[in-house]
């Protein structure tokens, strides 16, 4: 196997990739940490990384997704919950708007669907529906306090609240009072009904290419971070599942793998993959076993269970498809992300973070691809137009600890990799 060669490095904490005919598009996220820009960036390269051009600056990151479709860009601002289209000349217009958040979770990324609309995806504003202190710790509850979850179904509530300090108020022992699908320190009662909305959170939706007609497609994702289309038309989702944190902790749960059906419900935040919260591989170590939040499951469609589940905390992100010319024409590439901690895996050994895994749609197995070049955190895949080659985007240097957050400027970076698909074929 040859090794990878960088088409482009130096970039800052970059998240997305979008190829035209002829060269490529990279989103950096507009993070601020270790010193990086906080403003979004899109930049403009070819293929082989001679020179960069700015496209877009001062996007309200974090820049989520990328999408380039019919001459123009479509760039997911998840911090300001909207989805921007840019022309040629550079102008811009908002397609999308007033999305939920910021907050646990942002707007992903957008990608145009067979039926000529955009869809993407918009996340969870809660870890498991309740907000919690984990919210405060994240640095957006104090800023934005009225931000909840909006259900996209009519739900009825079980009553489940849960009490914690207060840290929005002056005094020390203040407490509050939160219940689900409400404002940080809301209760609920047992029977209250809450209306769907649109939009709504934990969901996937479409809309004309300018916006109109926005409608749900299917609710009950936690954070769809990844969507596609598969070249037989189906509409896939890498789900991130939900974490031990926060007043709804949740043990053991699983990134999913889902196929998208219009009017289908995926279970959050009462099921993980179709199976039910309250189930003892769930059990948390920071809390309870989680209760249903939702007492009319019967008037809900059954929660669809995934295709795949993938390791718990491998934070996966995107997908691209094998083109066709590739020995593994229609297959996917899953970049995972990794979980907080730094992991040290033996070559050919299983995937739990920080590599590329192979999925192959037609009896959803995996396959790790050994070889792949050492990545720091890989989070988008692609392929040119006409080249088989695999565009593997690297976040760059990043770890979460009880310290916050250490990290890179400038460590992100774009590979090539050449013969990709001679590697995981078993």
């Amino acid at each position: 196997m040859s090794s990878p060669t960088a088409v482009a490095d130096g970039l800052d904490f970059p998240t997305s990739l979008a190829f035209d005919d002829d060269g490529l598009y990279v989103a950096e996220a507009g993070l601020p940490f270790g010193g990086a820009d906080p403003r979004g960036r899109i930049w403009r390269m070819s293929t082989d990384g001679a020179g960069r051009r700015l496209v877009a600056d001062d996007l309200a990151g974090p820049v989520t997704g990328l999408l380039w479709h019919q001459g123009f860009l479509y760039a997911s601002e998840g911090g300001a919950g909207r989805i921007t289209r840019i022309g040629p000349d550079g102008r811009r217009a908002v397609v999308v708007d007033g999305l939920p958040g910021p907050g646990n979770y942002h707007v992903d990324m957008a990608v145009a669907g067979p039926d000529g609309k955009l869809y993407f995806a918009q996340g969870a504003m809660s870890n498991l529906g309740v907000i919690g202190l984990d919210s405060y710790e994240l640095g957006w509850l104090g800023r934005l306090p009225h931000r909840y979850d909006l259900p996209g179904l009519d739900v009825e509530l079980t009553g489940v609240n849960v009490t914690t300090r207060d840290p929005l108020s002056s005094s020390p022992d203040a407490r509050a009072v939160t219940g689900a699908f409400a404002p940080f320190g809301a209760a609920t009662r047992a029977g209250q009904r809450i209306r769907a909305e649109l939009p709504c959170t934990a969901a996937v939706m479409r809309c004309d290419l300018d916006g109109g007609g926005l409608e749900l497609v299917a609710w009950g994702m936690r954070n769809a971070f990844g969507l596609g289309f598969l070249p037989d038309g189906r509409l896939i989702a890498v789900d991130q599942g939900a974490d031990d944190r926060g007043s709804r902790p949740v043990g053991n749960a699983p990134d999913l793998l889902f196929e998208v059906r219009e009017g289908a419900w995926y279970g959050w935040p009462d099921f993980i993959g179709g199976v039910p919260v309250t189930d003892p591989a769930f059990k948390p170590e920071r809390g309870p076993q989680p209760t249903f939040l939702l007492a009319n499951h019967d008037e809900l469609p059954p929660p669809e269970r995934s295709v795949l589940d993938f390791e718990a905390h491998v934070a996966a992100t995107k997908f691209a498809v094998a083109p066709a010319g590739s020995p593994l024409a229609g297959q996917m590439v899953v970049t995972l992300f990794g979980d907080e901690a730094p992991m040290t895996l033996p070559p050919g050994g299983p995937c739990l973070g920080r590599c590329l895994l192979r999925v192959d749609p037609a009896d959803w197995t995996t396959h790790v691809l050994p070889g792949e070049p050492p990545l720091h955190r890989p989070i988008d895949v692609g392929f040119a137009p006409g080249d088989p080659a695999l565009y593997v985007l690297d976040f760059g240097e990043f770890e979460m600890s009880g310290h916050g957050v250490e990290a890179k400027a400038g460590s992100g970076r774009l590979l090539r990799w050449e013969d990709w698909d001679r590697g995981g074929a078993d």
